[in-house]
């Protein structure tokens, strides 16, 4: 199993649904936030010159739309399994920023979910968890 760890926050797509209103449809066309989508920070050289992860110290591999990617709370342990959709979130505008729940923390948002995707891990009102990202 390959992953690492960081901060997972949420953020609105496509129809409105929940908290959102209608929004575009992302990078990849297709992100709708009552989908369980993702943005990832490195789908293309022009999507990771923007999000610079590196800067924060997380070598994100190259991954495109549709990749799959499987997200953990590590509050809780619930897991979501979601397709990337956009190219996010702006990762060097968060480095150093740390979430916990008690003693887990998770530190550099690496991965955005849709609110569908992050209500089926933790609650919206959370805005950031520590998380597990992997690609099993």
């Amino acid at each position: 199993m390959a992953g690492f760890y960081g901060e997972v926050s949420w953020f609105c797509c496509g129809s409105s649904w929940g908290p959102c209103g209608s929004a575009g449809h992302g990078a990849c066309g297709t992100c709708n936030s009552g989908s369980r989508q993702h943005a990832w920070p490195n789908t293309s050289d022009a999507c990771h010159a923007i999000t610079n992860p590196e800067a924060c110290g997380e070598g994100l591999a190259r991954r495109t739309c549709g990749f799959r990617h499987y997200t953990t709370n590590r509050c809780t342990g619930q897991k979501v399994g979601t397709t990337i959709a956009d190219c996010g979130p702006q990762t060097d505008l968060f480095c150093g920023e740390r979430t916990c729940c008690g003693s887990v923390c998770g530190s550099n948002r690496v991965i955005d979910l849709t609110p569908a995707a992050f209500s089926a891990i933790s609650s919206l009102s959370y805005g950031l968890r520590p998380a597990y990202i992997d690609v099993v």
